[in-house]
C-alpha cells in the first residue's frame, strides 16, 4: 500500500484508468468477434463498419496505439473480402 498522498491518488487514478481500458478494449474485442463469425459476406460487411468504427474510437481514446488499429481494421477488411 502506497504510504505518500501523491502514491495513493496515482494508485487511484491508474486503477480507475484500467478499469475503463480495459470496459473499451472489450468492447472492442467483441465487434471484431462478430465480424470473425459473420456467416456471409453481407453480415460481415455490416459487422465491419461497426467494428472499424469501435477500433478507431479505442485508439482515440488512447487505448490501441494507431498501427496496431490499423492492422486489426486490414486483417478484418482481408476476412470479409475472403468471405464472399
Amino acid at each position: 500500500m502506497p504510504a505518500l498522498k501523491s502514491a495513493k491518488k496515482s494508485l487511484r487514478k491508474s486503477r480507475q484508468r484500467r478499469l475503463r481500458n480495459r470496459s473499451v478494449l472489450s468492447t472492442m474485442r467483441t465487434a471484431v468477434k462478430r465480424v470473425r463469425q459473420a456467416p456471409d459476406a453481407q453480415a460481415g460487411q455490416e459487422a465491419l463498419s461497426a467494428a472499424i468504427s469501435v477500433i478507431d474510437r479505442t485508439v482515440r481514446k488512447g487505448v490501441l496505439q494507431a498501427n496496431t488499429g490499423a492492422r486489426h481494421k486490414s486483417r478484418l477488411t482481408r476476412h470479409v473480402k475472403n468471405l464472399g
